[in-house]
């Protein structure tokens, strides 16, 4: 049995290699990651769209991950102006004054000790998850450390792509928010 690809995996097959190219660093910083998920072009289903970014994100070395990680935000610290930044962060959005306190001083003690920002996949989870998982990990060595980040990037990315191979192709009304395209995967959720 074949699927029918939706409209936004449709646009990633057929669109010009620019577009899509950047529409993929909206998912992840990486630009390893996403030239090695532009060249496996075209995709047949969202489930080879996925096996592509988690065959990528497999082949990433140290620099290439903390190209990825350099575009996500702390926890707790949205990137002004970006709808997704604070999407992916909501858990965080009702937090009382302390247990945000307490995480920015758990990142900067995480990012001292690994020299990159704490990344997780917090989409569903609440402040006190993400700040027990910031607690928890800052005992991990740092080969551990940097296995539990590309296993979060590995989530991020799959809900990233997912809004992506969901959006309309054409000027309607996205999941995200209005635009096509690259405009239109500016807008995704992950971390």
């Amino acid at each position: 049995m074949t699927s029918t690809p939706t409209p936004g995996l449709t646009w990633l097959n057929s669109a010009e290699a620019g577009e899509v190219r950047a529409a993929l660093h909206e998912v992840c910083a990486s630009s390893a990651w996403g030239e090695r998920v532009l060249a496996r072009r075209p995709y047949a289903d969202t489930a080879a769209l996925f096996h592509a970014s988690d065959a990528a994100m497999a082949e990433l070395g140290a620099d290439d991950l903390a190209e990825a990680m350099a575009g996500h935000p702390p926890i707790g610290r949205p990137k002004p102006g970006d709808p997704a930044s604070a999407r992916e962060q909501r858990g965080m959005a009702g937090a009382s004054e302390e247990l945000k306190a307490e995480m920015l001083e758990l990142n900067l003690a995480y990012q001292e000790r690994f020299g990159h920002v704490f990344l997780i996949c917090a989409t569903g989870l609440d402040g006190e998850q993400m700040r027990d998982a910031v607690r928890e990990r800052l005992g991990n060595p740092p080969e551990r450390e940097r296995e539990a980040v590309r296993s979060e990037l590995l989530k991020i990315n799959r809900i990233r792509l997912t809004r992506l191979a969901q959006a309309p192709e054409t000027g309607t009304e996205t999941a995200t928010g209005t635009g096509t395209g690259a405009e239109a995967a500016a807008t995704h959720e992950g971390a």
